[in-house]
């Protein structure tokens, strides 16, 4: 997972790219966990956080380009 440093030099669409990527994985997760193969428990937390990080900064972006 990038460091917020590296989020912030992306852009927008890059960010958007990787949420994408990032909820492709949760729900991933999210099946491994219903079906009962899921190792890393950890990671579903920590996924949920790098999405809720990287929204964060996107709308930062977002409502910096207006102003």
């Amino acid at each position: 997972m990038p460091n917020a440093a590296d989020l912030r030099a992306m852009t927008v669409d890059q960010l958007d790219d990787e949420i994408l990527k990032l909820k492709k994985e949760q729900f991933n997760l999210r099946f491994q966990k219903a079906t009962g193969q899921l190792e890393n428990t950890a990671r579903v937390r920590q996924v949920r956080r790098d999405i809720a990080r990287i929204k964060t900064v996107a709308q930062q972006k977002r409502a910096g380009a207006k102003s």
